[in-house]
């Protein structure tokens, strides 16, 4: 199929992008800046989704879009909730009504496990808007959708605002990890290649019109998480928790306000988090370095 991925330069959307033509679909990338990942195959269109008829032309011509494009940082969502809204929920209703003009047989929503939570501010707002606005497309014109929830994402290419990679970095730089919150915080990390091949998998007919969660197989604490890292980096890594919660985040479950229930769609084979860990560690120290990075024994 001939499918446009919005945000596809990014972390998460070039990844999916990069699974989308593994599997023998016909990409194009549409982002605000030209990806640095393209590979052969793939097209690249540079457009802001916040530009309605730009949009428009970019999704005419094709079969489905993955729709990843959003602010997605917390924090910054948090201090800017004029841009949130304007990105978030109107580049969504852009791809909704290109996608509706054009006849696509599918749009993909990237969503998060935030619109379940009371934490995530402006964020988990627009995502929940988003989300809503899928479904009243799906209802009142018939347009065929999945929405995608990812848990906390790690991995190759991750940026400064992806927490694992930062604490990496400072793992490996400072020989010290700083972490906001107390270190009691549970999550289940999903490594990003892994999230890309479910976000190819929902291709599939029997996921249309699903919500699918997309996050780890296990549930662990930030401590054990720091400790995994500090022990694959040497175990001479000194670890600094704050005394209370990160402003914006949940601690133990995302889980309080309750919009439609979305099923888990969970993958035969997954990358082990420890493995994923010292993966994007020899990846961050090769970069830094271009050197050697830490070497499974």
């Amino acid at each position: 199929m001939k499918i446009i991925v919005t945000g596809g330069s990014g972390f998460l959307g070039s990844h999916v992008a990069d699974a989308l033509t593994a599997a023998g679909h016909d990409v194009t990338i549409f982002d605000m800046k030209p990806s640095p990942y393209i590979i052969e195959g793939q097209r690249m269109i540079v457009g802001d989704i916040t530009d309605e008829q730009a949009v428009r032309n970019a999704v005419a011509g094709h079969d489905v879009v993955y729709h990843m494009a959003a602010q997605a940082d917390i924090s910054e969502a948090m201090n800017n909730p004029a841009n949130t809204v304007r990105v978030n929920i109107m580049g969504t209703l852009h791809v909704l009504e290109a996608a509706r003009q054009e006849n696509l047989k599918r749009i993909v929503l990237a969503s998060s496990i935030y619109v379940y939570s009371s934490q995530g501010s402006f964020y988990r707002t627009s995502k929940q808007a988003s989300e809503l606005l899928v479904q009243d497309y799906h209802e009142r014109f018939a347009l065929p959708y999945t929405i995608l929830r990812f848990g906390s994402l790690y991995g190759p290419r991750a940026t400064e605002t992806n927490t694992v990679h930062r604490l990496i970095v400072e793992a490996l730089s400072n020989r010290k990890m700083s972490y906001s919150g107390t270190g009691k915080e549970v999550r289940e990390y999903i490594h990003v290649l892994d999230a890309a091949a479910g976000s190819v998998d929902i291709l599939a007919p029997e996921y249309e019109g699903e919500i699918i969660h997309l996050t780890g197989h296990e549930r662990i604490k930030t401590r054990e998480m720091l400790e995994m890292i500090s022990e694959i980096a040497g175990g001479d890594v000194a670890v600094e928790t704050g005394n209370g919660s990160i402003v914006g985040h949940y601690v133990q479950t995302p889980y309080s306000f309750v919009p439609r229930l979305g099923k888990k769609l969970a993958r035969s084979t997954y990358i082990d988090l420890g493995l994923g860990l010292l993966e994007c560690m020899n990846t961050i120290s090769q970069q830094n370095n271009g050197g050697n990075g830490v070497t499974e024994e």
